[in-house]
């Protein structure tokens, strides 16, 4: 079987390194907000190329933390709108709503998946204060008629970055385009914990300073709480982890795209659409799987039979995911928006199929994946 992620291959890259990690804190007796915390923030500042950074528990509570300050700051209020794309994870849906503001659905361009920004502006209501743009399946969805809307209308400009961990656009890494940024560290993700693990970056002292207190309690100083806040905090462990594996991650993407780039060049099947994305960025020619505006945390084709597909896949022994079957404004736990139509969304998650794609996939693996959809037949 050719897994659709192999975790415990990944990791046993790493194996000597995680052990001496856990060992090193283990044997520190501090568990939370310590050294290791402190190592991976200033780390993962650096890397983003912004000045701060906010270990959190988990993806969700970095995108919840930050609505959540703005509305401490006075910057939104409950009841407030923001702009997201309806082709997302719920994740990005439940950080908005949790806080009391209101989610607005703008449909993807079908090409890139990502909001269509030529659909932002019309969706803009007195009441917009934000929009959240989703790095889905790790490219860059943020474009410079975006950012001129945002300008335009003063909005903030909110990255949901917890698929695209090194993507980069106009010479800017993920997590360093907008506002701020919310990331997470599931284990599946390009930059993966051993556990639930997050993180908030932006550049901005105060909203820093926080969202820091709201996720410890809501705490500043040590039993005054200036805020109701939430316990939120990334431990010594996943954050001595995260040191790790950081340091091999432009290594990681770099075979993530070679992966990506034998997949677009050599799947030949008609049946199947292809990813494709936006090249903006450079002013040189970039080989298509190379872009540097995409990491690849997923590879998504579509078809119009998919299920079909998949299941074809996994008799040839090959693993395939949904990302994902339904979308969040059909979902039961959004009963109010699900008379909503958005119909590139809903064909969108009708026909996507997420292929085996990582690091540490073997050429004939590779070659066994592009074959058998080559050979497929509806």
């Amino acid at each position: 079987m050719i897994k659709f992620l192999d975790l415990q291959k990944i990791n046993a890259q790493y194996q000597q390194e995680l052990k001496e990690a856990a060992s090193k804190v283990i044997d520190s007796g501090w568990y939370l907000m310590g050294k290791e915390l402190e190592t991976f923030e200033h780390n993962y500042a650096d890397f983003c190329g912004v000045k701060h950074c906010v270990g959190v528990a988990n993806g969700l509570d970095a995108l919840r933390l930050i609505f959540k300050a703005y509305l401490e700051l006075g910057i939104m209020q409950k009841g407030d709108e923001v702009l997201v794309p309806a082709n997302t994870y719920i994740a990005s849906i439940l950080a908005i709503s949790d806080n009391g503001l209101i989610p607005v659905f703008v449909e993807p361009n079908i090409q890139t998946y990502n909001i269509d920004s030529n659909l932002v502006e019309q969706a803009i209501t007195p009441k917009t204060k934000a929009i959240l743009a989703v790095h889905l399946y790790g490219q860059i969805s943020v474009d410079a008629k975006m950012l001129e809307i945002c300008e335009k209308h003063h909005l903030k400009l909110i990255e949901d970055a917890a698929q695209s961990h090194g993507a980069q656009w106009n010479g800017k890494i993920s997590g360093a385009i907008g506002d701020a940024a919310g990331h997470s560290f599931y284990p599946g993700k390009n930059l993966g914990a051993l556990g639930d693990a997050g993180a908030v970056t932006t550049n901005n002292a105060e909203l820093t300073a926080t969202i820091r207190a709201l996720g410890n309690y809501g705490s500043h100083k040590k039993y005054e709480n200036k805020f109701q806040g939430l316990n939120s905090r990334l431990d010594e462990l996943q954050a001595a982890f995260l040191t790790v594996k950081l340091k091999y991650i432009a290594q990681d993407i770099e075979a993530r795209r070679k992966v990506a780039n034998y997949y677009l060049k050599n799947i030949k099947n008609p049946e199947i659409v292809l990813p494709s994305f936006c090249v903006e960025s450079h002013t040189e020619p970039v080989e298509v799987g190379l872009n540097l505006t995409h990491v690849w945390h997923l590879f998504v084709i579509r078809t119009k039979k998919r299920d079909l597909l998949q299941q074809y896949l996994l008799e040839k022994g090959i693993q395939t995911l949904i990302h994902y079957p339904i979308p969040p404004h059909k979902q039961k736990a959004y009963a109010e928006y699900n008379n909503l139509s958005f119909p590139i969304t809903e064909q969108i998650h009708n026909e996507v199929l997420s292929l085996p794609l990582s690091a540490v996939m073997t050429s004939k693996e590779i070659e066994n994946v592009v074959y058998n959809i080559n050979n497929y037949e509806l």
